[in-house]
């Protein structure tokens, strides 16, 4: 028998710090006082307080969690989370140069290494986009929005569909890292980042929600709703997909749970969907130099080697972070937002520099320009833009590697005892045997701030 299963990846915005390597902090307790479930795996024996409106986790603060207001993203995110040793760390420029990622392990936090795991999915899940992008075309994700469901997806897998799934996201990499790693050291650094990163005030707004979707008449085994509620905040929902109040009825729990942010988070549903995983993400944040309105003019824009434009056109001036790679021809400034978070803007040197420059960066990159920056005075002029996009990520994960888990012969076992197709999908039209993976994305530039 064939059904349907629908994972959502919505991201409304996202910057380079959660591509990047930022710290974290804090280790996890470990799993004292954890019960064996139906998978073999081990759960702690969370207080229920743990699990109020867990779907939002701004103002949750469970009993075994620190009561300290982190308001310095960086402390949260390097302070006080052990750098387990390596135990194979290469150390050659040529493998480096190849992309193993286990070169930047070294020195670095658990959860420091989750997010250049994340980072390395984003650089080649852009990379997977681009190769069948034309050249006008704009390219805006999310990676750690789609690696959070891809991640609470991979607690329902099994052997080799759960395998492409940990090795296209890097989990493979962590978990190989250090004898004192396992798969599920990875879900608990995906919990304790969640609930930090998404609980505080830093001086821009950043919200998150995880959210499963049952149909009341599917049986999902225990163990997994109780996993996605445990490491991801997803309290499972039962749902009627046929219902027509069914997509108002989840905009209005999504509305509510980010305090009226996100307003559209689900545009359509099949209604022959069995469940539904849904990953929301929103950021605003301000400038810290600020683009003065009466500075912004019409100006030339090219959108490619053949392609100009006019349009608004913002500019300021001020001191800031600033490198040049003679290597791969660009020049890299670092525009800060309040609250110690900035975005990462490279410009190659040349018209057609775009595609190699595409082609080549990498953490190891990212880590490079960071590094050799200084402070610099310089004149920035940005378009101001609002760019919409949405994205069918099957045929994308399928070419990064990720084949059983759309061909119809995957191992979902650790989801249902059901039979369970999950198939492609090549437009808004659905069958009953369809899987939809969008990726919604908005985001919005202006003089004042980033949405």
């Amino acid at each position: 028998m064939k059904f349907l299963f629908q994972l959502l990846a919505f991201a409304v915005i996202i910057t380079s710090t959660f591509c990047g390597v930022k710290d974290v902090t804090e280790h996890f307790e470990s799993l004292k006082g954890a019960q064996p479930h139906e998978n073999g795996t081990y759960m702690p024996n969370l207080p229920l307080e743990f699990h109020k409106e867990n779907t939002i986790t701004n103002d949750l603060i469970p009993e075994e969690e620190e009561e300290e207001d982190y308001l310095d993203l960086d402390k949260i995110l390097g302070e006080d989370d052990y750098s387990d040793v390596i135990d194979a760390a290469p150390h050659m420029v040529s493998e480096v140069q190849q992309g193993n990622i286990l070169e930047l392990f070294q020195g670095k936090t658990r959860i420091q290494r989750l997010n250049i795991l994340n980072a390395n999915f984003g650089f080649n899940l852009y990379r997977s986009v681009a190769d069948k992008a034309s050249s006008s075309d704009n390219i805006i994700m999310a990676p750690v929005g789609i690696s959070t469901a891809m991640a609470m997806i991979s607690l329902g897998l099994k052997d080799q569909t759960q395998q492409e799934v940990l090795s296209v996201l890097g989990f493979e990499d962590f978990i190989n890292a250090s004898s004192k790693y396992e798969l599920m050291t990875v879900h608990n650094l995906f919990r304790k980042l969640t609930h930090r990163l998404f609980r505080r005030n830093f001086g821009f707004t950043l919200r998150s929600v995880n959210d499963l979707y049952i149909h009341k008449d599917f049986s999902v085994l225990n163990d997994f709703k109780t996993n996605m509620k445990t490491y991801y905040f997803a309290d499972a929902q039962a749902a009627d997909f046929s219902d027509p109040s069914f997509i108002a009825k989840t905009n209005e729990r999504i509305l509510k749970l980010t305090k009226g942010l996100i307003k559209e988070a689900l545009v359509n549903i099949n209604p022959t969907t069995l469940m539904m995983i849904l990953n929301c993400l929103y950021f605003k944040g301000t400038w810290e130099n600020k683009f003065p309105v009466e500075m912004t003019t019409k100006r030339s824009f090219r959108l490619n080697e053949k392609q100009t434009v006019k349009v608004p056109m913002m500019q300021t001036k001020g001191t800031f972070l600033a490198a040049a790679d003679p290597e791969l021809d660009c020049s890299i400034i670092q525009l800060p937002f309040v609250g110690n978070i900035s975005m990462l803007v490279v410009l190659p040197h040349k018209l057609a520099g775009m595609k190699a420059l595409e082609k080549q960066i990498t953490p190891q990159v990212v880590e490079k320009w960071q590094k050799s920056m200084t402070n610099r005075t310089r004149e920035v002029v940005l378009p101001k833009f609002k760019l919409e996009k949405t994205y069918n990520l099957i045929d994308y994960l399928r070419s990064m590697g990720i084949e059983e888990l759309f061909n119809g012969n995957g191992d979902y076992s650790g989801i249902s005892d059901e039979k369970i197709t999950i198939d492609r999908v090549f437009t808004p039209h659905f069958t009953s045997s369809l899987i939809k993976l969008y990726h919604p994305k908005t985001w919005q530039l202006s003089n004042n701030s980033t949405q």
